[in-house]
C-alpha cells in the first residue's frame, strides 16, 4: 500500500519539524489534531479523594500542567504550602517552572535528569524521610508508584490533572493510510469517536509500551513501534517503515 496522507495525533510542532524531510522527499500530506487535552481537576473532585495536602512533607512533579493544577486547587482550597515543603521533579525544567509559584531555592527544589528514576535517585539518603505526595494525572505511569515502593519510600498521590478527548468526528481516519499515537488517551478518543471503528488497511504507529497496548488490547494491529534500535521517535520510525516499502 502506497502511503500519502499521514495523520499525527500531537500539536503541529513549533519551529523545526522532525517530519520536515518526510513532506519534503516523499511529497507527502501530514496533518497533526491532538485527540485529547489535559485540564486541572475540579475544586470538587479534589476534595473527594479525601487528600490532605498538608500532610505531606514533599511534592513529586512529573508535569507542568501538574504545577499548575496543584497551585490552582491549593488557592481554591485556601491552603498556604508551608516555606518547609520539598518539591522533587522529574526535569529540571519542570524544576524551573515552579519559579511562577514559589521562590526558587535549590535546598528545596530537586530534580532528575529527565526519567522518573533519576527523580527518585534525587531523593537519596537525604531526603528519603520525607512524606511523598505524587501529583499525578488520571493516567497514572504505574511506574512512579512503584519506583517509590521498592524505595521503600513513605508517599501518597492525589489526581490533580485529567485527560479530556477531544471533539475529533470531523475526521475521517481512512482519509488517511498511517495514524500515529502517542499515549493511551489517543486510543480511547479513537474509541470514543468511533465506537464502532474498524482498522481495514490504516496502519497504525504508537509512541511507548503503553500506548502499544493500548491499541492492541484495543483489538487494533500496531505495525510502527517507538521508541526501537535505530528509532528513537515516530518521525524515525515512519522513516525506517516507508524506507523498507516497495518502490511504485
Amino acid at each position: 500500500m502506497e502511503i500519502k496522507r499521514i495523520l499525527i495525533s500531537q500539536p503541529e510542532p513549533k519551529g523545526a519539524s522532525p517530519y520536515a524531510d518526510l513532506i519534503a522527499k516523499r511529497g507527502l500530506t501530514i496533518d497533526f489534531r491532538p485527540f485529547f487535552r489535559v485540564e486541572g481537576v475540579s475544586v470538587r473532585d479534589f476534595v473527594a479523594q479525601r487528600v490532605t495536602i498538608l500532610d505531606y512533607t514533599a511534592i513529586v512533579f512529573t508535569s507542568r500542567t501538574a504545577i499548575d493544577a496543584f497551585f490552582h486547587i491549593c488557592e481554591q482550597t485556601r491552603v498556604n504550602v508551608p516555606e518547609t515543603m520539598k518539591y522533587f521533579c522529574q526535569s529540571e525544567a519542570i524544576a524551573v517552572y515552579l519559579q511562577k509559584y514559589i521562590v526558587y531555592r535549590k535546598r528545596k527544589i530537586f530534580f532528575g535528569a529527565g526519567t522518573v528514576a533519576s527523580m527518585v535517585q534525587s531523593i537519596g539518603a537525604k531526603h528519603r524521610n520525607e512524606n511523598f505526595l505524587i501529583a499525578c494525572t488520571d493516567q497514572l505511569k504505574p511506574d512512579v508508584h512503584k519506583l517509590f515502593t521498592k524505595e521503600k519510600l513513605k508517599h501518597g498521590s492525589a489526581v490533580f490533572v485529567r485527560t479530556v478527548s477531544n471533539d475529533i468526528h470531523d475526521i475521517n481516519p481512512h482519509d488517511y493510510q498511517l495514524m500515529a499515537f502517542y499515549s493511551p488517551s489517543d486510543i480511547k478518543s479513537l474509541q470514543e469517536a468511533w465506537p464502532e471503528f474498524k482498522q481495514e488497511s490504516l496502519v497504525f504507529a504508537t509512541y511507548g509500551p503503553s500506548t502499544a497496548n493500548a491499541a492492541e488490547s484495543a483489538g487494533l494491529q500496531v505495525e510502527i513501534k517507538a521508541p526501537a534500535p535505530g528509532a528513537p521517535s515516530i518521525a524515525e520510525a515512519l522513516t525506517n517503515y516507508l524506507d523498507r516499502l516497495p518502490q511504485a
